[in-house]
């Protein structure tokens, strides 16, 4: 087994501690950390997108860089470039702040969680695929779905390539094995491709990913916002966001409106308003609201700890059967 490391300069603010703490809250454990308990670290493992190889990677911060280590056997640097990508480590983050000076509203969200840049699936396969286990179920029950098929048939923690899940036959609800399958299809026809999803306008790309049979209009917003961790795109499908955006700003606004003044930014800044919604609320985890000092929700951004939102919506609409 190989390794290789990287260093590189964050542009824009950033903080791993949390990053790492949204990271660890995000529902699906689509994202898991590998057992580091080192504050300063974080560590998982994936499939990278060049060669569906298991890869394991371990990020640090120092000041405004960062040091990815990847160990494998198969394409590190492209491991290495995958990971920058799903941390929002790949995206000159200087002009956040000024969108801070234009939105009080989400001046408040960056002070509350100061340094998050937005976590994303491993890949848009992997995001595709927690879009099918979590149709229709709670998705407290998706995320057991995709643990027991990590368990039984990925590697190491990795969930399973497209290859192998192309050739299981998994007792899943429903039609989601053959959703499943239709995924690792498309990621092997390189459909779900982070490159060419990032190159292509977002609505562009979601119309693109709703040819994949098992996944609508939700689902593949999901696959370009959060699987390709395109930066600058507004969510059209997700009611909490709306509901969220109508708490702040008022019923007179749209989703549309005030998130003119995010960009190029606007999948941050929803996600943001996202994660403090689930804060205040709870209405995902099911939790009792914790308070800000209890959630680490200072201003220093000390051992923050913060509720992420939920990656899909607890519900989703019935896809196409065709």
């Amino acid at each position: 087994m190989r390794s290789h490391t990287q260093e590189f300069e964050v542009l824009g603010p950033w903080s791993l501690t949390t990053s790492r703490a949204f990271w660890e809250g995000f529902t699906p454990a689509a994202l898991p950390t590998q057992g580091l308990r080192d504050a300063e670290q974080l560590s998982t493992v994936f499939r990278v997108e060049a060669d569906w190889s298991r890869a394991h990677a371990t990020v640090s911060q120092h000041a405004d860089h960062a040091q990815i280590t990847v160990t494998g056997d198969g394409d590190l640097h492209a491991a290495a470039e995958q990971v920058r990508r799903f941390l929002s480590l790949d995206v000159d983050g200087r002009a956040w702040p000024d969108v801070a000076a234009r939105d009080s509203i989400i001046a408040d969200a960056q002070r509350r969680l100061p340094g998050l840049r937005p976590c994303g699936f491993h890949s848009p396969y992997e995001a595709a695929a927690w879009s099918v286990l979590s149709q229709r179920v709670r998705i407290v029950q998706a995320a057991r779905l995709r643990d027991d098929i990590v368990s039984r048939h990925g590697d190491e923690g990795a969930f399973p390539s497209p290859r192998r899940l192309r050739m299981l036959e998994l007792d899943l609800p429903g039609r989601k094995t053959e959703y499943l399958h239709s995924v690792a299809e498309a990621a092997l026809d390189g459909a779900l491709d982070t490159a060419a999803l990032r190159a292509t306008e977002p609505a562009h790309a979601a119309e693109a990913v709703q040819r994949i049979k098992g996944l609508g209009p939700f689902a593949a917003e999901l696959v370009v916002l959060r699987g390709a961790n395109a930066p600058d795109a507004v969510p059209r499908h997700e009611r909490r966001l709306d509901d969220e955006v109508t708490e702040r700003y008022g019923s007179t606004r749209s989703l549309a409106e005030v998130s003119a003044a995010w960009r190029p930014y606007r999948t941050w800044a929803a996600v943001h308003l996202r994660i403090l919604r689930e804060h205040r609320t709870q209405e995902i985890g099911g939790r009792n609201p914790p308070s800000d000092r209890s959630a680490g929700l200072s201003e220093r951004g000390r051992h923050t700890v913060t509720s992420p939102p939920e990656p899909a919506d607890d519900r989703q609409p019935r896809p196409p059967e065709g």
